[in-house]
């Protein structure tokens, strides 16, 4: 399935044990949240976590709600999955993710449980396994939604170091963008660790824009504001795709194939781009206007 197109700017994770949090974030800003069964939960606190998660995953509105599940060799996975499928968060997020087989049964539990026909499968990308067999997971089922990249634990797995570029990611960045975009798939980046490094995280942000992601997965809720702005496109990008949509339609109708607007080629390519940011502009108008 080519997901859904919607914000997904800022996407937070709540941890599902905290009962406080998952209410406060109704009036969070975010376009998105995790409900997490699985890091952010200790051991004797998943069962409680689950019901809660099913019970909060249809209190936020418009917003996009994933439920982060314990992974299939744990002893929570299973009920986790049939749960979560009974629930009215959008989709299931499985996590380290290896194989095209993890996602078909998860699938498979989810179908015999009754989830609803669009509830979607998102993927953790976090291990060098998982990121080899990228594009064989993109393509293992239909309800794939989207990948989301753990780059802690990929971090780890590699020996690798948290650096501001992130040259140490840029091959696991890098082929987890081409599966998805191969498939249709929406591309979350992983989360920011140090939470007073405001730059620092806007910097990233940036960089995150520039591989092509849709937005940052967030662990504070402090992070919002910075994430919807990086990923949002400008007032003056909106201006000029909708200058070059309306010069381009014209030339079309006269018979042109390309035309030249302010000095510069526009071709159908440039349009298509052109589109896809106007669509994402008035989604955020949407998205603020029903938060009220």
């Amino acid at each position: 399935m080519a997901t859904v197109s919607r914000p997904r700017r800022s996407v937070l994770y709540m941890p599902g044990s905290n009962t406080r949090a998952l209410e406060k974030a109704q009036g969070l800003a975010a376009d998105g949240l995790i409900l997490d069964l699985e890091d952010a939960v200790a051991p004797d606190a998943k069962v409680e976590a689950r019901a809660n998660v099913v019970a909060a995953a249809g209190s936020y509105g418009q917003r996009e709600v994933l439920i982060r599940v314990n992974g299939l060799n744990t002893a929570w996975g299973f009920e986790d999955i049939a749960a979560a499928a009974g629930s009215a968060a959008h989709g299931i997020l499985l996590p380290k993710v290896e194989s095209a087989d993890a996602v078909r049964m998860a699938e498979a539990i989810m179908v015999n449980a009754g989830a609803r026909p669009d509830m979607a499968i998102w993927c953790m990308m976090e291990t060098p396994l998982g990121i080899l067999h990228a594009e064989e997971i993109a393509a293992a089922s239909p309800r794939l939604g989207g990948f989301v990249m753990g780059t802690s634990d990929l971090a780890k797995d590699l020996h690798a170091e948290h650096t501001p570029m992130r040259l140490p990611f840029v091959t696991s960045l890098g082929l987890c963008m081409l599966a998805a975009r191969a498939y249709g798939l929406a591309m979350l980046d992983g989360v920011y660790l140090n939470l007073s490094d405001d730059e620092g995280f806007k910097d990233h942000c940036r960089q995150g824009r520039e591989f092509g992601f849709d937005g940052k997965t967030l662990i504070h809720p402090k992070t919002i504001d910075a994430a919807n702005e990086a990923f949002a496109p400008s007032p003056a990008e909106v201006e000029w795709s909708r200058k070059i949509i309306d010069a381009h339609a014209a030339a079309t109708a006269e018979g042109k194939g390309v035309v030249v607007v302010d000095g510069k080629l526009v071709e159908n390519l440039h349009v298509v781009n052109a589109k896809r940011l106007v669509a994402l502009a008035d989604q955020i108008e949407a998205l603020k206007a029903a938060a009220g």
